[in-house]
């Protein structure tokens, strides 16, 4: 398997075509920007989004006062103020993901404790990485870079339902040796690869709000019950591998440093929900230690547990909640 077969790009229309040239010329331009200047871009759409437009700001609002109820106000104001200008950081960092060279990404986005997925892939062993939307996950795909030569890694994503959009983030994500992998490949891709004897890293941004059907595990998370992905715990059970948390901390504007955290040698060997529940946990630490690093724009209690009782009969909801 070559780089990113998993990911096939979409056939672009005409329309799709002009739009995807049209982003593309946009995002690399503005790319070739030095990192100082685009954070003066930030923060003058700082001033649009957060000001002006007040993008989200009743959502992003109450998930935060619903999340941290013994905080007072004015600690929920400086957290909402440091979560906006965060926000318009990731942008632009994201767009300067288009065009930074390796050197400068190496020195702004560092790894520690490594050495546990090297170990891992010396035995032939691959490897399941749990991430949240905390803060750069975008620049996660430099992890690339770092790896043992031989090892294959890859990143899920869903199919974004705009062909030009879409083509473009596997584009920009692709750039550091990491492979995009289709969310509904995810098994037929980490079996080939077994075949072939290449161990596998995949990460999982795994902290978004699943479907009904999908709810089999409800962890008590930022003050909510709250139904999430079983998903890659799935795959890891499968594929009988050690899984890990990346713990991402920002120590300065434009640098940030990712933590290897071991969850467990062998998920398959764990009691059912086991890794998904410590990846809650630790990801619930991470935000409450910076709370303005994490996407709270996102809907991510849009689905609640009276809602799930509705939708199901007694029996139906015991066996949604009984399998991983």
């Amino acid at each position: 398997m070559t780089e990113n077969d998993s990911a096939p790009k979409i056939p672009l229309s005409l329309p799709q075509k002009v739009l995807y040239g049209f982003l593309y010329a946009f995002l690399y331009l503005h790319s070739l920007l030095p990192m100082r200047v685009l954070y003066v871009l930030s923060d003058i759409l700082y001033l649009l989004v957060y000001r002006v437009v007040g993008y989200r700001r009743k959502l992003v609002r109450k998930n935060m006062a619903d999340c941290f109820p013994e905080r007072s106000r004015e600690e929920l104001l400086k957290a909402e103020i440091e979560f906006y200008h965060w926000f318009c950081d990731y942008i632009v960092e994201t767009i300067k993901l288009t065009t930074i060279s390796e050197d400068e990404m190496r020195r702004r986005m560092k790894f520690e404790g490594l050495e546990e997925f090297e170990s891992a892939v010396a035995q032939g062993k691959s490897c399941t990485v749990y991430l949240g939307h905390f803060c750069n996950w975008e620049w996660v795909s430099s992890i690339g870079v770092h790896l043992p030569s031989g090892a294959y890694a890859g990143q899920i994503y869903h199919e974004l339902e705009s062909p030009a959009l879409n083509n473009l983030f596997l584009k920009i994500r692709g750039r550091f040796k990491v492979n995009n992998i289709r969310m509904d490949k995810t098994f037929q891709t980490l079996h080939m690869m077994k075949g072939e004897g290449r161990p596998v890293l995949v990460g999982y941004i795994s902290d978004q709000a699943p479907g009904f059907n999908d709810m089999h595990c409800w962890p008590w998370f930022l003050n909510h019950d709250t139904p999430v992905y079983t998903g890659p715990e799935k795959m890891a059970r499968l594929m009988h591998t050690p899984v890990f948390y990346l713990d991402i901390t920002r120590p300065q504007r434009g640098y940030y440093v990712g933590r290897v955290v071991k969850i467990c040698d062998d998920a398959s060997q764990t009691e059912n929900f086991f890794p998904t529940l410590e990846f809650f946990r630790l990801l619930e630490d991470s935000i409450k230690r910076n709370p303005g690093l994490w996407l709270w724009s996102h809907n991510r209690w849009k689905r609640t547990r009276e809602q799930f009782n509705a939708h199901f009969t007694e029996e139906q909801r015991k066996r949604i909640l009984a399998r991983p």
